[in-house]
């Protein structure tokens, strides 16, 4: 149990100004270090944090899920299928789709997108896409025959807004009394989406109806959208689920298109948050460091104490109360440093881009365009507690050097 004088005396050493300036200069800097190391801690796994929530909000809500589809054929009886499948308590909606790769085209420019044929009506309910409309409404998709809505980007890209047209290319060509040609459509732009990720630049919508005509399905589609409770319950759900249905069904989910997305995020955020807690080390060194140094200076005062009856225990305390003193403003400054920009690190990096007409994230390359953050207060309670535990051992071997100081061997030539 710490006695009032240790915590009195270590306190004085801590505050008093040393004649040996590199001792002090060796405290700030462990102070320092430790100050920077936590901040940058918080920050960075805030913002790795950020990164994860972006893709489980924006990317895994515009994507499916899981989705059952037929071997090589269309699902013709798939209101029966949509209804069988929202029975399961693991599935929150169903929605039939009809999928295309196809080309889109206006004023000379050419693109390739991912065309969805959905029914907007039932589309809202797997998807985060009516949240985002920038211009436009999905409905229109009902009301006007071959409408499209096209992601922000490419629509940029096409030099085209709500209102205008843009024909649609498929792959696969179509007998006439011309020859054989490939199979175009003209569509009208209803409606543009953002999300603010790469799925604005290779994403467009069309009714499901418009859909099964242009691919000649009849009243089949391609498949059936899934949407579960549990995001990372639903490969093992749909294989589950598909297994049950009569027939032969194949069966996709979300880690097979954006999995290694969400596993290279969480690598990163296991690696840097290891390379920076490396900072938090080097800073407990030169806590180390500079206690060995303090202890040398105070070889004197040590044996002074000791010869008015202070214990080693008590010389041992003496020491780690400085020691930990040092951690402590050191872990705390750094928390207090890191949840405010972690807080405000988006509008710092957003203030950055405007003044220095830079940006830091561009949608062609990263599957978002705004930088994230997620604080999350048990991380900032994971590293706060650990780098003050690892200041307090920092300061276990300084201190018990201390307590051995022989006396006489220290006041010999004082």
């Amino acid at each position: 149990m710490f006695k009032p004088l240790s915590i009195f005396i270590g306190l004085r050493y801590t505050a008093a100004k040393r004649n040996n300036h590199f001792i002090s200069f060796i405290s700030l800097a462990s102070m320092l270090g430790l100050m920077l190391g936590v901040a940058a801690l918080i920050i960075v796994l805030s913002v790795m944090n950020g990164f994860d929530r972006e893709l489980k909000q924006r990317i895994l809500g515009m994507v499916p899920h899981a989705s059952i589809s037929g071997y090589g054929k269309s699902i013709e009886e798939w209101p029966v299928l949509v209804e069988s499948l929202e029975q399961n308590p693991r599935v929150i909606a169903a929605a039939p789709f009809i999928q295309a790769q196809g080309m889109l085209t206006s004023r000379g420019v050419v693109r390739g997108a991912l065309i969805n044929g959905i029914d907007p009506a039932e589309e809202v309910d797997v998807s985060i896409l009516g949240d985002h409309i920038q211009s436009g409404t999905l409905d229109v998709l009902n009301q006007q025959r071959f409408g499209i809505v096209l992601g922000n980007l490419l629509a940029r890209y096409l030099g085209v807004k709500v209102g205008d047209k843009v024909t649609l290319v498929l792959p696969e060509a179509s007998v006439s009394v011309a020859g054989v040609v490939p199979r175009l459509k003209r569509f009208t732009v209803v409606g543009v989406f953002e999300v603010g990720a790469e799925l604005d630049a290779n994403l467009a919508y069309i009714n499901i109806k418009d859909a099964a005509k242009i691919k000649r399905l009849g009243d089949g589609v391609d498949g059936i959208r899934l949407k579960f409770d549990d995001l990372f319950d639903a490969p093992k759900a749909v294989r589950e689920i598909a297994a049950g249905l009569q027939g032969y069904y194949r069966t996709s989910d979300w880690t097979r298109t954006h999995g290694n997305l969400f596993q290279a995020i969480q690598l990163e955020k296991r690696m840097i948050g290891l390379l920076l807690f490396l900072i938090v080390l080097v800073a407990a060194f030169n806590i180390v460091s500079t206690l060995v140094m303090v202890v040398t200076d105070k070889k004197a005062d040590v044996a002074i104490l000791r010869t008015l009856g202070a214990t080693p225990g008590r010389i041992m305390r003496v020491f780690m109360v400085q020691g930990t003193v040092i951690g402590i403003l050191g872990t705390l400054m750094g928390a207090v440093l890191g949840v405010t920009l972690a807080l405000n690190v988006a509008d710092i990096i957003g203030w950055v881009e405007s003044t220095f007409a830079i940006q830091f994230l561009d949608p062609n390359v990263y599957f978002i365009s705004q930088f994230p953050s997620d604080l999350q207060w048990p991380d900032v309670g994971v590293i706060t507690g650990t780098a003050l535990m690892i200041s307090f051992l920092a300061t276990i071997y300084p201190a018990w050097r201390a307590s051995k100081t022989d006396p006489a061997e220290a006041l010999r030539y004082e």
